[in-house]
C-alpha cells in the first residue's frame, strides 16, 4: 500500500468511526470517553493505553468539551490535520441534526400541552443527572485538591449565586491557585504551556457583548465566548447560558434553558449542541448552524496548538496549580445554577419523588442517562394525562 493509499485508508477509517460515535454515543462525556477507548485502544489498535490517558488528561488542559477534544485529537493522530477537521466534525455533526430537528418540533409544538406533560416529567430528571455529576466530579475534585481549593469552590458559589460574573469567577479560581502557588516558591510565577491563554481569554470576554433585540453578530460571539474559556464538565455551560442569554440579553427564559438541556440528554454527542437548540430557539436553522459553529471552533484551533505545546504544559507546575483551580472554580458553578434551575422543576410532590428516584437510579446503576431521561418524559405525560 503507498502513502496515498494508507492515507486515504486512514481517513475512511476515522470518518466510518466518528460518524458511528456520533449517532450512538449518549451518555455524556465519560462514556463517549469509554467508548472512543474501546474502539481505538482495545478493536482498532491506534493508540496504547498510555497514549490514550495523555490525550484524555491534555483535553482537560484547554477549554471546551473534553470528548470531543479527544476525537479531535485521535482524528489527528490517526489522519494528520484532515483527521483532525474529519473526525470533530463527524462527531458533532449527527447530534447537530437532531437537535435542530427537535428545536424545530419545540417551537411548533413546545407550547401544547403534550410537549409540557413531556417534559414536565424530564426537567426533575434532568436536575437529578446534573446533581450526580456534580458529586462524582467533586469528590475527585476533595481528593486531589490543596486544602485551599473547596474554600475557593464555596466562595465561588457564594458569589455566583449574589450575581457575580461567572467568567470572571472561573478565572479568577485559577488566579488564585496561579497565586498561592508562587507564594509557596516564594518569587513570580513562570508562566508556560497553555495556563496563559485561557486566563488571557478571560480577561478579553469581560468585555460587554450585550446588545438591544436579537442579533446573528452577538449570538456568534457569546458562543465563540463560551467556546473559548468554558472549563470543567458541559454542565457548566449551563452557567453560561443562563448569564448571557436569559440574565443578561433576555433571548430565553429559564424554563427555555431547562427544556434546551433535556433535548441536549435525549440526544446522542457532545452536550455543546444545547448551543444549536439555542440558536435555533432564538434565530431559526441559520442561527442553530452559526451557533454550533462558534462554540466548537475553539476547539478545533486548541486542539491543533495543544499538539505543539504539550510538552511544555506537562513540565509547567504553574499550569497544573491553575488548572485546579478552575476545575473548583466550575464545580462552584455548577452547584450554583443546578439550584437556580432546580427551584424552577421540582415544583410539587410528584417532582419531588421523581427527581429523587432519578438521583437513584444514577447513584446504585450503571443505566444510561438517556434511558431515565425518557422514562422521566413517559411518567410526566403519563402523570398529566391520567389527571381528571
Amino acid at each position: 500500500m503507498t502513502e496515498e493509499e494508507e492515507t486515504r485508508s486512514n481517513l475512511r477509517e476515522v470518518a466510518l468511526l466518528f460518524l458511528k460515535l456520533g449517532v450512538v454515543a449518549f451518555g455524556g462525556p465519560a462514556a463517549h470517553i469509554a467508548m472512543m477507548r474501546d474502539e481505538v485502544v482495545r478493536r482498532r489498535n491506534w493508540v496504547g493505553d498510555q497514549e490514550f490517558l495523555d490525550m484524555v488528561g491534555a483535553t482537560n488542559l484547554i477549554p471546551g468539551p473534553n470528548s470531543t477534544e479527544l476525537a479531535i485529537h485521535l482524528g489527528h493522530r490517526r489522519a494528520g490535520w484532515i483527521g483532525l477537521l474529519t473526525a470533530g466534525a463527524l462527531f458533532i455533526g449527527p447530534a447537530t441534526l437532531i437537535v435542530m430537528a427537535l428545536a424545530a418540533l419545540y417551537v411548533e409544538y413546545g407550547k401544547t400541552p403534550q410537549a409540557e406533560w413531556l417534559l414536565y416529567g424530564v426537567k426533575p430528571v434532568i436536575i437529578a443527572i446534573v446533581a450526580f455529576a456534580l458529586w462524582g466530579l467533586g469528590r475527585t475534585a476533595v481528593r486531589r485538591a490543596r486544602s485551599i481549593l473547596p474554600i475557593i469552590g464555596i466562595a465561588v458559589l457564594a458569589l455566583y449565586i449574589a450575581g457575580v460574573n461567572e467568567i470572571f469567577l472561573l478565572f479568577a479560581g485559577g488566579a488564585v491557585t496561579v497565586a498561592l502557588h508562587a507564594g509557596q516558591r516564594f518569587g513570580l510565577p513562570k508562566l508556560t504551556g497553555f495556563a496563559p491563554i485561557p486566563l488571557l481569554l478571560g480577561n478579553i470576554t469581560l468585555l460587554p457583548l450585550q446588545v438591544t433585540g436579537f442579533s446573528m453578530i452577538a449570538l456568534f460571539l457569546n458562543f465563540l465566548k463560551i467556546g473559548a474559556v468554558l472549563y470543567g464538565s458541559g454542565y457548566v455551560l449551563l452557567a453560561f447560558l443562563r448569564g448571557d442569554f436569559v440574565e443578561r440579553l433576555g433571548w430565553l427564559t429559564d424554563q427555555q434553558l431547562i427544556d434546551a438541556v433535556a433535548i441536549g440528554q435525549i440526544t446522542p454527542g457532545p452536550v455543546f449542541t444545547t448551543a444549536t437548540f439555542v440558536g435555533y430557539v432564538t434565530g431559526g436553522w441559520v442561527a442553530a448552524l452559526v451557533a454550533t459553529a462558534a462554540i466548537f471552533l475553539p476547539s478545533f484551533v486548541f486542539v491543533g496548538l495543544l499538539s505543539k505545546i504539550l510538552p511544555l504544559v506537562r513540565r509547567s507546575p504553574t499550569a497544573a496549580a491553575a488548572l485546579d483551580g478552575v476545575n473548583v472554580a466550575a464545580l462552584g458553578l455548577m452547584a450554583g445554577v443546578t439550584w437556580q434551575l432546580g427551584r424552577a422543576a421540582i415544583i410539587d410532590p410528584f417532582t419531588i419523588v421523581l427527581a429523587l428516584v432519578s438521583l437513584g437510579l444514577v447513584l446504585r446503576t450503571r443505566l444510561n442517562s438517556a434511558w431515565i431521561v425518557l422514562g422521566g418524559a413517559l411518567l410526566g405525560f403519563a402523570f398529566k394525562f391520567l389527571l381528571p
